[in-house]
């Protein structure tokens, strides 16, 4: 008896983690809430206080604030694209909805992590020309390339913070959770000025925050932090990007 075997298609586990990542950049990119700060408020304050007000500062402004301005353009694509989307995804079932499809477990978080590092990659695109044309920095080659590589991969600590964001509040209270981390921890820990030039307990609380040991590997990048040691900042920033991600895995398997 002869019988007509069903072929099921192949498709290319690469060609599903790409399309899952292209598809999360571009809903991203379609939210104006999202993109308009994460691109536009980095480039804008280097503008105004590196190149227009940076020459009054007794600091190296231009290149300082290239390094920690891409610090803190590098956190908002991981504290908003994980913290906001997931717990908007969370709150609308979009989660349970996904474990029901036939696509790898993994592919809706590298998504998201494609997508953080892709935005980092466009303000630290965005800032080196500003601070190349107009505020005439100028730096070795390895330079730009270890401050890309810092900015990039720096994402990963902010993500799984705002991973966890998302594992615990609602869509509409993500916003201003994310802020609350955001905006306080990129002052308290030297992104906006040195921390010479802030109040003296400032700078002994500033290792509290990964945001401070990033713009220290940053600032070492540009030879702005001479002495730093890098281990210990690298070993921070890969813990609590563990503890949050752990933290958040025992959180959304519950969901």
């Amino acid at each position: 008896m002869n019988t007509l075997a069903i072929e099921t298609p192949r498709v290319s586990l690469a060609r599903i983690y790409a399309l899952e990542a292209r598809n999360e950049f571009v809903r991203m990119l379609r939210a104006p809430s999202f993109v308009l700060p994460t691109l536009v408020f980095p480039p804008m304050f280097y503008l105004l206080f590196a190149v227009l007000f940076g020459n009054r500062s007794g600091f190296h402004a231009s290149v300082y604030l290239l390094a920690t301005y891409g610090v803190f353009g590098a956190m908002s694509p991981g504290l908003f694209g994980f913290g906001v989307s997931v717990a908007m995804d969370r709150e609308r079932g979009w989660l349970v909805y996904k474990r029901a499809l036939p696509m790898p477990t993994g592919a809706y978080l590298v998504a998201k992590l494609a997508m953080a590092m892709l935005f980092a990659t466009i303000i630290f695109a965005l800032l080196a020309v500003l601070a190349a044309t107009l505020g005439g920095v100028r730096l070795p080659t390895d330079a730009w390339m270890t401050l890309f590589f810092v900015d990039v991969v720096g994402v990963l600590p902010f993500c799984a913070i705002g991973l966890y964001v998302g594992s615990l509040v609602s869509g509409t209270g993500a916003p201003a959770i994310a802020n609350l981390i955001y905006l306080p921890m990129s002052f308290l820990s030297g992104l906006w000025m040195p921390l010479a030039a802030l109040p003296p307990f400032v700078s002994k609380i500033a290792v509290l925050w990964p945001a401070f040991h990033l713009g220290r590997l940053a600032l070492g990048a540009l030879g702005e932090a001479p002495g730093e040691q890098v281990l210990p900042h690298v070993l921070t920033l890969a813990a609590v990007t563990i503890v949050f991600f752990a933290l958040a895995r025992r959180r959304l398997a519950r969901a």
